[in-house]
């Protein structure tokens, strides 16, 4: 048997003693080390950290201000602002976009078409965190679906939003426009630090006009996130300034009375208060409804209106371009006497044509066998085309064009309607730099009855009209009466175009027998809508006017039953009333309507009627015609 070694205790108690003190030395450099980071973190770099912990924790975010609202003259809300839901989604947060979309795609029931839109906007998008959406107007189903799906959608979010909304649709659209989604065109003109929060703007007529007065300034918040960028509280908040209220000069009652007098036919109506040059009613029908456009269009409901024969989107009261026709003749008689060419007691006999030379053209009157001896008072009041020619071929086209531009043709003079039309007022000059060409004494001929080049819209038509009323006053058609408490820091507004100077004449005398021609029109025995003014307790100052659409051969004779709806005449008709202090000036045109007196004069008649005496001219034959 062996020895047995014998253990040494005190060997192994001072190894052990060894090991623990290497290891406490370990655990207090390491402590040290710990004990050193942190200060280094919390003292030394405390600024940095501290920043950028606010960063991840604190966004700062716009809001958007609310767009100011829109009245008429009477207090009638126009255009309102309405809460709506939308999901959106946030870049920045979302991890898998594609498996969002597809989850999304099954909660919502999305459409490629919603995908594709959604797809672009996220290309477009402006600025690092700024949500893009997905799809608007929520209902509280889909409100639903989302908030129990939170946790599975990172990124995702419902965001309620106050948008445009038009209570009177298709009323209204071609009078004050409408807004839509911005786009990188539009931003590119505005200041983008206040429009970081919005998402519309206005897109036609007031509403982009004023765009500036009812935007107003965006605001601040400075708000607390979770993990998932959800706010949990605001820290601080700079409330943004609404954008300003505006009245608008129109009336709604006379602009949907105008609206239902037309009907389903193409056609327009500018009705214009002479003292002050505000519109009361600008209607072109057909018209459509502008809440289709706030939010996105679809593609179908878009073509649909792009491809109607009946061109709704087109804005017939300030775009349409038409020839006048006879509505004109006031301002072309007055352009020949007062430049002294004849004078307004000067007689012509008509057979009913005229010719330049023997064996020339001839240039038909309306009425076929003629009107007979004739001065200008009765060529106004029976609208003698041939009084007009004999006149033409002897001043000339020089007074006419003259006399025409001091009354705003050719020209734009409204204030806020940025789609207005010019139209064409044409000369000589004119007519050499664009068609090569001199000015021939049958264009002198065609101008004195308005046909052959010029072209006007309803709202030139009417303003001449008040331009008459007020004896050669200018005021410049606007729709805006006033801006809701304007003491109260004032707004810039748009700086208008230069207004044409007041129409002098050589003779002022001359108003007086251009007014008693066209009153003849209404009230005299032989005047062309001497039916639309019967009985009328106001005296009324008017015109008729048809304009040709399609050329007559020499031997042939208009026989509206043989054309076509679209070739046939447009029926025109000018008028303001009461003559001595004129409240209104209208400007009426019905599209392959026929005669100025038989269709167009009975409907500024029920126009005027409703406005000067308070009547609804609309009856249920009328408003069942209408659809």
């Amino acid at each position: 048997m062996g020895s047995e070694r014998l253990k040494d205790h005190n060997q192994e108690h001072r190894a052990f003693t060894n090991r623990a003190i290497i290891a406490f030395c370990i655990v207090v450099l390491m402590l040290g080390v710990l004990v050193g980071r942190m200060y280094y973190l919390q003292v030394e770099q405390y600024e940095r950290y501290s920043s950028l912990s606010d960063n991840n924790r604190v966004q700062l975010q716009p809001v958007a201000p609310t767009r100011g609202l829109i009245y008429d003259r009477n207090g009638v809300l126009l255009a309102d602002n309405r809460a709506s839901y939308s999901v959106t989604l946030l870049r920045e947060e979302v991890r898998d976009m594609e498996g969002t979309l597809e989850q999304l795609t099954v909660l919502l029931d999305l459409t490629e078409k919603e995908i594709r839109r959604f797809r672009k906007r996220l290309r477009q998008r402006r600025r690092p965190y700024q949500s893009v959406p997905l799809r608007f107007r929520l209902n509280e189903k889909e409100i639903a679906l989302l908030a129990v799906n939170y946790h599975r959608l990172p990124g995702v979010r419902v965001e309620a939003e106050l948008i445009r909304y038009y209570p009177y649709g298709s009323s209204l659209v071609h009078a004050i426009g409408y807004v839509g989604r911005i786009n990188q065109r539009e931003l590119k003109r505005v200041d983008v630090q206040n429009y970081s929060a919005t998402n519309y703007i206005g897109k036609l007529g007031v509403e982009k006009f004023y765009e500036g007065v009812l935007h107003g300034q965006v605001g601040f918040q400075k708000v607390e996130t979770n993990a998932r960028g959800r706010v949990m509280r605001v820290l601080e908040r700079t409330d943004p300034i609404p954008g300003r209220d505006l009245v608008l000069s129109l009336d709604l009652r006379l602009q949907q009375i105008s609206e239902q007098l037309l009907g389903e036919r193409r056609g327009a109506i500018v009705a214009i208060e002479p003292d002050t040059g505000g519109i009361l009613a600008l209607v072109s029908t057909p018209g459509y409804d502008p809440n289709l456009f706030v939010t996105g269009i679809s593609s179908k409901n878009y073509s649909e209106l792009r491809d109607s024969k009946d061109l709704p989107l087109f804005n017939r009261a300030i775009r349409g371009r038409y020839p006048p026709g006879s509505t004109i003749k006031p301002i072309t008689a007055l352009a020949f006497i007062d430049s002294g060419v004849v004078t307004p007691a000067f007689r012509i006999f008509d057979p009913g044509y005229y010719q330049l030379n023997k064996n020339g053209r001839k240039y038909r009157d309306w009425k076929k066998w003629g009107h007979g001896w004739v001065n200008m008072k009765s060529a106004l009041a029976q609208s003698c085309d041939t009084w007009f020619y004999i006149v033409a071929h002897k001043g000339g086209g020089e007074p006419m064009w003259d006399y025409l531009g001091q009354f705003g043709f050719g020209q734009v003079t409204s204030y806020d309607l940025p789609e207005a039309s010019s139209a064409l007022l044409p000369s000589h000059d004119w007519k050499k730099r664009t068609r090569k060409l001199p000015w021939y004494p049958g264009d002198s001929l065609n101008l004195s009855i308005g046909q052959g080049y010029m072209l006007a819209t309803p709202l030139q038509l009417a303003t001449a009209t008040a331009v008459i009323a007020n004896r050669g006053r200018w005021v410049r058609p606007q729709m805006l009466q006033s801006v809701v408490n304007i003491e109260e820091n004032p707004p810039v507004l748009p700086k208008p175009r230069p207004l044409p100077q007041d129409v002098k004449l050589r003779y002022p005398g001359y108003w007086q027998n251009i007014i008693d021609g066209m009153v003849e029109v209404m009230h005299g025995e032989k005047g062309t809508a001497r039916k639309v003014a019967k009985d009328a307790p106001y005296r009324i100052a008017g015109k008729t006017g048809t304009a040709q659409v399609v050329g007559i051969k020499q031997d042939e004779e208009y026989d509206a039953e043989k054309l076509a709806e679209i070739h046939r005449d447009h029926a025109l008709f000018v008028a303001f009333a009461p003559v001595k202090k004129p409240k209104i000036a209208i400007a009426v045109i019905v599209e392959n309507g026929g005669g100025g007196s038989s269709t167009a004069a009975p409907l500024a008649r029920k126009v005027m009627d409703a406005w000067l005496l308070g009547a609804d001219p609309v009856t249920p034959e009328e408003s069942k015609k209408r659809g």
